[in-house]
């Protein structure tokens, strides 16, 4: 019996951990669809949402937005070739974001293991000088593009990281 396989949004809550207002903006964005109601005005859902709503948590999980995954779950009849073709281009725009993410946080684990090694040699000089990290913070700017002299002469960025070759001449 078709009634049997229904229950309310409470139970919906309770199988995907969602809340009820997450579930009526799905509905309205078009990421689930018009749920039946009642006589006296309740949403009937599907076992069928349940899982619809375990792939768009998966899918927001890999990085897809809403609207993306919208296009995946709305090509209602439309599948095959076409559909296949639609994910291909999705995932493929997805591994390069996470490339260039990758990308980016490579090059800020480099940063922060720069400043660290350069903290670790003044901790280790036991200089009595500010902090070779933030010192360049509080120094005066000598120019538009971002360079200060630190108190020995040398040249820093003044967003507070090092330069390479500050770090490893040790200055």
């Amino acid at each position: 019996m078709a009634d049997d396989t229904m229950f309310p949004i409470g139970e919906l809550v309770a199988r995907t951990g969602l809340s009820r207002d997450t579930l009526r903006y799905y509905e309205r964005l078009g990421l689930l669809p018009k749920a039946p109601r009642t006589r006296g005005g309740f949403r009937l859902y599907s076992a069928e949402t349940v899982d619809r709503l375990r792939f768009i948590q998966r899918a927001q999980s890999m990085g897809f937005t809403l609207e993306e995954i919208r296009e995946l779950v709305t090509f209602d009849g439309q599948g095959g070739i076409k559909r296949c073709q639609r994910v291909r281009d999705l995932l493929a725009t997805k591994l390069q974001e996470l490339d260039a993410r990758l990308s980016e946080l490579r090059a800020f684990r480099r940063t922060l293991r720069e400043s660290l090694e350069l903290c670790d040699r003044s901790l280790a000089q036991h200089a009595n000088g500010e902090c070779p990290v933030v010192e360049p913070l509080h120094a005066p700017r000598l120019q538009r593009g971002g360079r200060s002299r630190g108190p020995a002469g040398e040249s820093e960025v003044t967003e507070g990281m090092p330069r390479r070759d500050a770090i490893r001449s040790g200055t």
